[in-house]
């Protein structure tokens, strides 16, 4: 009695299958975000279902002209037209890892000739020329036992939804540096008022002085260090202006256009950042509002199934391929029933020595897992790092803002007075001096917080993940390895 295939087949997994993967597997565990402790750092800010951002959070700052460059940036940027390539790169392959778990059919036609000389072969077949002319059609298809190919495919997939993912993010990064490089054009123009306004005072106090110097009140050396102020004032106010072109330059980059498209970018108007509020879900929710997050948990679950194609290697497999097809000498009779010819080819395949190819491939399919969680636990600490550190920078803005905004107009008051005395001949020149650098540095730090509250509500919302909500997420659970 002839031996089944079945029978065939399972001595050579019982053989091959166990001790060629011994000790091979990965080490990496994915942590549970509520093992990451952040109820104290984050309890003292008020808390809302509604808090998460929306796709469209730049809307909330007020300023038309900000929602109009965002638009633009996202339907011209160069970085977003590579993440959507990559991504459909991505997909492509997943059609090649799917085409692997197809059968194939093929369709040849040949002709070839030869004339064997006489000297070699006696006639009648000797110097006569013959043709072999043949149709074929063939068929192959390589079974999938163990589900490799199928494992294969599924971390193709997976690895898809991680760049579709990528691109998602791409927009998300990419909308957040227009707004915050908006910001930074709406501080250099107020840089470049307080600036001016330094100017105005420094011509001010110099025709105060000339008018006391022309009175016998004060000598040339006043009149010096009050015609020294106005130069000075003047480069700080061409700086501030400077910066104001470096920074519609900086926007026109981002829009995917040339310098002069900056140009064109009028001033912003007075933007209101974001309540300091905070989800009411976090940070459970963050993993999947978050794209970073997301992309790094489908990298995990395209490393596991790729673990699982490495193993499906060790095991035997069966590979199928038929053939039908005429063929005939000559012209004559290739559509005949003499010229009908077919094949039939089943094999079965078992890795025996291999010089370690295979166990090596597991291996670093292991490792690769090991790095995929790895990089997600990181992003996870990394993102509650990110809203933490936010929320503590915006909390401590508000008593310097106040703070600031008292000194400045403490400033104002004491240069109104040391002008006045000075007016009167009561003070000295010196004390208008160090009063107005006073009020200068004052309103400047006053913009400077400003503009950084605006900017850290931009990034607050950047690190609860802009509005973003995956279509379909990956699996909550970590894969198990035995």
């Amino acid at each position: 009695m002839r031996p089944s295939l079945a029978m065939l087949v399972l001595p050579l997994v019982l053989a091959a299958g166990c001790a060629s993967t011994h000790g091979l597997r990965p080490e990496g565990r994915l942590r549970d975000p509520d093992s990451l402790a952040a109820r104290s750092s984050l309890g003292q800010v008020e808390v809302s279902a509604a808090a998460w951002p929306r796709r469209d959070w730049w809307r909330s700052l007020g300023d038309p002209q900000l929602d109009a460059l965002i638009a633009e940036a996202l339907a011209g940027n160069p970085g977003l037209e590579a993440a959507d390539a990559r991504s459909r790169q991505a997909l492509a392959r997943v059609g090649v890892a799917d085409a692997d778990r197809q059968p194939t059919i093929g369709a040849s036609a040949s002709s070839s000739g030869l004339r064997i000389p006489e000297t070699v072969i006696e006639p009648p077949t000797g110097g006569h020329y013959s043709a072999l002319n043949s149709l074929s059609l063939s068929f192959s298809y390589g079974f999938d036992l163990w589900g490799g190919k199928r494992a294969a495919w599924e971390a193709a997939v997976d690895e898809a939804h991680a760049a579709e993912i990528d691109a998602q993010a791409a927009r998300l990064t990419l909308s957040a540096n227009v707004a915050r490089s908006y910001i930074e054009l709406a501080h250099a123009f107020e840089r470049a008022d307080i600036a001016d306004h330094e100017r105005e005072r420094a011509r001010h106090s110099l025709e105060l002085t000339r008018q006391r110097v022309d009175a016998g009140i004060d000598s040339a050396l006043q009149l010096r260090q009050a015609e020294a102020a106005v130069p000075a004032a003047e480069q700080q106010w061409l700086a501030a202006t400077a910066r104001i072109d470096d920074e519609r330059i900086t926007l026109a980059a981002l829009l995917g256009a040339g310098p002069d498209r900056g140009l064109a970018i009028s001033r912003p108007q007075r933007l209101t950042p974001a309540a300091l509020q905070l989800p009411a879900t976090l940070p459970a929710e963050l993993l999947g509002r978050r794209p970073d997050l997301v992309a790094a948990r489908w990298r995990v679950e395209a490393a596991d199934h790729a673990i699982a194609s490495a193993r499906a290697a060790f095991y035997p497999n069966i590979d199928l391929s038929a053939a039908v097809g005429l063929a005939a000498l000559g012209g004559d009779g290739l559509f005949s029933a003499q010229g009908r010819y077919y094949q039939f080819a089943p094999a079965i395949s078992l890795p025996i020595f291999d010089g370690g190819r295979l166990r090596a491939n597991l291996a670093g399919s292991d490792a690769q897992y090991d790095l995929a969680v790895a990089q997600y636990n990181q992003n996870l600490v990394d993102a509650l790092r990110d809203v933490a550190a936010r929320i503590t920078a915006l909390r401590s803005l508000v008593p310097q803002i106040e703070a600031a905004r008292q000194a400045a107009r403490t400033a104002a008051d004491a240069h109104r007075l040391a002008e006045e005395r000075y007016r009167n001949g009561i003070g000295s020149y010196l004390d208008v001096l160090v009063v107005q650098q006073q009020l200068l540095v004052a309103e400047q730090r006053v913009a400077d917080l400003e503009t950084q509250r605006i900017d850290g509500s931009i990034a607050l919302v950047q690190a609860l993940g802009g509005g973003f909500e995956a279509d379909a997420a990956p699996p909550a659970d970590a894969a198990a390895h035995s």
